[in-house]
C-alpha cells in the first residue's frame, strides 16, 4: 500500500461487506487504544458524527 500524504492520513472510505457498511481504523489509533482484532466495541450516534468506544459488560 502506498504512503498517504500527511494531510490525508485520517481520510477513510466507507466499504460494503455483505449487508453492512464499514470503515477501517488507522493502525496507530488502534495500537494506542490497546484494541485487538474481534474486540467488541459500542457505536453510538452523536451530534455531527459517531462515537466508538470499548464495550463494557
Amino acid at each position: 500500500m502506498a504512503n498517504r500524504k500527511s494531510t490525508q492520513r485520517g481520510v477513510r472510505k466507507i466499504t460494503k461487506s455483505g449487508g453492512s457498511l464499514g470503515i477501517s481504523l488507522p493502525i496507530e489509533v488502534v495500537k494506542k487504544l490497546g484494541w485487538r482484532e474481534k474486540q467488541r466495541v459500542t457505536v453510538r450516534r452523536i451530534h455531527g458524527g459517531v462515537s466508538v468506544k470499548d464495550w463494557k459488560k
